[in-house]
């Protein structure tokens, strides 16, 4: 597991003030992603208070040698593959010379401050090229909210808290935050109809999920150990993968969800390393009395020691007319990562488990992370109980699930006490008609 070093001294200030008590981008985060300016390709950056340090600049100036050089060099291009496949070593070199470079009283200011661009005048782009995208189902109150639905009597099926449940999902339509959603046609059937129709969703929903960037992979055939799989963790974002309950409670059985995910998620655009969190891991929750202790195979006493993730996170909405009348999006949930079930490690070491090879740049989705009350739901099915319960927005509207022009935002925060917090940045997208 990552350790604390001086890179996570709340006391250090950078001379660029607006990193100073900034609610993602402190000098204490540092993410990595990839940006373009009005003028430029896309190419490897950092971010840092509302400017960008654009890498390859920073490299020209002479600002990096050694182990930190090379690092920045494999993150300077138009995707962050190569970085992500050198691991902790060259992480923790670049993040130690960022660090230093970006802390209040360095000589070398003026060199750095003529790398930056302001963020808002910035496009940024998919961090990582994805090759694959799993996405697993590890939020037990998410599974047991929908599970009601449908099982009131058993919301859990049998191999819930034995196996943790992925599928294989559609790694094209992944797209950055700020890109718009189209709404899906799709077959849907309704429960008084003998036959199904093909049109738009009307069950529209967003996922709160935290994403988890594969780094240097694993040989086809060669499992990966359970104690060794932090090692294999890059990086962190935010998630939303989209969901048409409708085609989905159709087109489910036998082989699960299709066209119901596969037509958009929405990533946060930076890739918060492990070095960053390691004040926010935390001990993996025990589980409830009675509940079956994990196969061999999923057990390590490290990992559930500090495999766990202490994050804040929140998903909100705001409609056209919340944004007509200057309202700001409304809180639907505030839920954590201490939810999860299953800890990162025993997803990854599950996931090889048969021998299945991850390669760099990889995303795994935890699945929806929903707490243990109205308050925390990770979905909209859950917040409206499928619909039946509509919430009340500040605009006097009403919500059962999303409507076009309906904007939503996930956001992240690590907060813990003697520690500076740091966030994610947006996921947020907008939701076009269906054409």
């Amino acid at each position: 597991m990552p350790k604390l070093d001086q890179t996570h001294d709340p006391k250090l200030q950078s001379w660029l003030a607006s990193a100073n008590g900034h609610p993602d981008f402190p000098i204490q985060n540092l993410p990595l992603g990839v940006f373009s300016s009005h003028s430029g390709k896309p190419r490897g950056g950092v971010a840092i208070g509302d400017r960008i340090l654009d890498l390859g600049a920073a490299i020209e100036a002479g600002l990096f040698d050694g182990e930190a050089r090379e690092a920045a060099a494999a993150a300077s291009g138009e995707t962050l593959n190569e970085f992500l496949a050198l691991g902790a070593r060259a992480r923790c070199a670049l993040r130690a010379r960022l660090s230093e470079l970006l802390t209040l009283g360095n000589p070398d200011r003026s060199h750095a401050e003529a790398c930056l661009h302001v963020a808002t005048d910035c496009t940024l782009h998919l961090p990582a090229r994805i090759g694959d995208y799993t996405d697993f189902y590890v939020g037990i109150h998410h599974a047991t909210n929908v599970g009601k639905q449908f099982r009131p009597d058993n919301p859990l099926l049998p191999n819930y808290k034995y196996v943790p449940i992925g599928y294989h999902g559609r790694a094209s339509s992944i797209s950055p935050s700020g890109t718009a959603v189209r709404r899906p046609n799709g077959q849907t059937k309704l429960p008084d109809s003998e036959d199904p129709r093909f049109g738009p969703s009307q069950r529209l929903d967003y996922e709160l999920e935290l994403g988890v960037w594969i780094g240097s992979g694993n040989v086809s055939g060669e499992p990966i150990e359970i104690t060794k799989a932090a090692q294999y963790v890059a990086g962190y974002c935010l998630l939303n993968d989209w969901s048409a309950r409708d085609i989905q409670a159709w087109e489910y059985q036998p082989l699960g969800p299709f066209l119901s995910k596969n037509f958009a998620s929405t990533v946060s655009a930076w890739i918060v390393t492990p070095e960053a969190l390691a004040p926010f891991r935390s001990a993996q929750p025990s589980r409830p009395e009675g509940d079956p202790k994990p196969l061999p195979y999923l057990t390590d006493e490290a990992d559930q020691k500090e495999g766990g993730l202490d994050l804040q996170l929140e998903v909100l909405l705001r409609t056209p007319a919340m944004r007509e009348k200057g309202l700001s999006p409304h809180r639907l949930g505030l839920s954590n990562t201490r939810h999860m079930y299953w800890t990162v490690a025993q997803m990854i070491t599950h996931h090889t488990s048969n021998g299945c090879n991850l390669q760099p740049g990889d995303l795994l989705g935890t699945g929806t992370i929903s707490g243990p009350d109205a308050a925390s739901c990770g979905s909209i099915l859950e917040a409206t109980v499928g619909g039946r319960n509509p919430i009340s927005l500040p605009s006097g509207e009403e919500r059962r699930f999303l409507e076009d022009g309906d904007e939503v935002f996930l956001r992240a925060r690590g907060q813990r006490e003697g520690f500076a917090p740091i966030g994610f940045g947006e996921c947020r997208a907008v939701i076009l008609p269906a054409l």
